[in-house]
């Protein structure tokens, strides 16, 4: 008998949020967390991979005291704020200002241990700046994407915001319950999804 996987969410769950659905371009960056391919070209992502991925980007992430999460994508931005909010990061949505990780004389300068990217593609400056200043990058990444500058990628749908939602959801809660382990504390994480701007069908 094949052995079941353990998923950190039921594998229905994942579906539901679209979180596998790429793109009919692929990178060749990302040809190994692809699935399979519909007849229609759209490539289907692996979902035990970016399970995995998740819990090991979680482990890390815990570890980290100043995180920066970025979105220049709208459907990241309620996301990725309200998963700054929870795990005590600082959320840049919208145009990321040059210079904000370069400039010290800049007011909205920060220095991060860590950068978390909603898209590679629309987020290039911030991941230019965090290259430059040698901050790691964790990347949500989707088909079409060149992950070259990325240290740590999540394979996912990083179009759609209840795939957005469901990925910064599921960090949050294992970041906020790794936390409180290390701590000899246990915590009730009680947001769902949809405090993270998940909406039904």
């Amino acid at each position: 008998m094949m052995k079941k996987e353990r998923l950190l969410l039921p594998r229905e769950k994942y579906l539901s949020a679209g979180v596998h659905i790429g793109m009919t371009s692929k990178t060749a960056d990302m040809q190994r967390f692809i699935y399979k391919i519909r007849p229609s070209g759209l490539a289907v992502m692996n979902i035990g991979l970016l399970d995995k991925r998740i819990g090991i980007a979680a482990n890390m992430l815990s570890q980290r005291k100043k995180i920066l999460v970025v979105s220049k994508k709208e459907n990241g931005f309620e996301p990725a704020r309200k998963f700054a909010e929870v795990v005590g990061a600082k959320a840049t949505t919208g145009r990321f200002m040059p210079g904000s990780l370069t400039n010290p004389t800049y007011k909205e300068f920060f220095e991060p241990d860590i950068l978390i990217v909603t898209d590679p593609g629309m987020d290039k400056q911030a991941i230019k700046e965090a290259v430059q200043m040698r901050i790691p990058i964790v990347g949500l990444a989707d088909t079409f994407n060149e992950t070259s500058y990325l240290d740590f990628i999540l394979p996912c749908n990083n179009k759609g915001k209840k795939s957005l939602a469901l990925i910064y959801w599921l960090l949050a809660k294992l970041i906020v319950e790794k936390r409180a382990a290390e701590k000899g504390e246990k915590v009730e994480f009680q947001l769902k999804p949809e405090d993270f701007g998940y909406e039904g069908q």
